[in-house]
């Protein structure tokens, strides 16, 4: 590798209407500026499948990201379908094998919001499909507020990547999620939860790095988020 790490990020997309009468991509810059910000070197990946390994041949590290839509239930063996569940098929598709192939090669991964569900189902996990009626007396995890304002503070687990990373028991996070990991998966532990007992983010040990927050470190809410993406980027650098 010469110079910067090359951090893949995925793309969210869009049907026509609004930006283009034909089907579009869209992400959010600050997932860009953050990454830059951290000392990687960002580029946007398509939802090309048949590209995947090509793909990740040239990147040194992978962030998988959220969006408004949700994991196919089906794809952790749920029966039923909560009504409030929205899916982006050719998305999810594309995501999960990035993110297979990534963590099999032993690639950086960091999974951001519905990103860090997808690793967790990718894991063997499953996920909470609709929060308010699934956890009494549930925090509000959807934030009414703007994002670069905290909405909630997250328990860091001791002894984790997490806890490692940013030297911190507490963090105050932003939120914006009606799901959440149920079971991590059976290679991965629970780094994070909400005084709720929402699980907030999940890692593997067996992985160089394999990091998901269920918060939005890209905007740099809690001091702590520039530690995370700078630790990722470090560990994409390390190749």
């Amino acid at each position: 590798m010469h110079g910067l790490p090359l951090i893949g990020v995925t793309l969210d997309a869009e049907p026509p209407g609004g930006y283009s009468k034909y089907d579009w991509y869209a992400l959010r810059a600050n997932y860009m500026s953050a990454i830059a910000g951290a000392g990687g070197l960002p580029v946007a990946l398509p939802h090309l499948e048949a590209l995947t390994a090509a793909y990740l041949d040239r990147l040194d590290g992978l962030v998988v990201t959220g969006g408004a839509f949700d994991v196919d239930p089906s794809l952790y063996q749920s029966g039923e379908r909560h009504p409030s569940v929205s899916l982006k098929p050719g998305r999810t598709r594309a995501e999960l094998g990035l993110l297979t192939e990534a963590v099999g090669r032993d690639l950086p991964v960091l999974g951001i919001c519905g990103g860090e569900q997808l690793l967790a189902v990718m894991l063997g996990g499953t996920l909470i499909q609709h929060i308010p009626d699934a956890v009494p007396g549930a925090l509000a995890h959807e934030q009414a507020v703007p994002h670069d304002q905290p909405c909630h503070e997250v328990r860091v687990v001791k002894g984790t990547l997490l806890h490692r990373i940013t030297g911190r028991e507490v963090m105050q996070v932003n939120s914006s999620h009606h799901q959440a990991v149920a079971l991590p998966g059976p290679e991965a532990v629970v780094n994070a939860m909400a005084a709720d007992g929402v699980v907030e983010g999940i890692e593997v040990a067996a992985y160089r790095f394999c990091l998901g927050v269920q918060w939005h470190p890209e905007f740099l809410t809690d001091p702590a988020d520039a530690q995370i993406l700078g630790a990722f980027v470090a560990a994409a650098g390390a190749r």
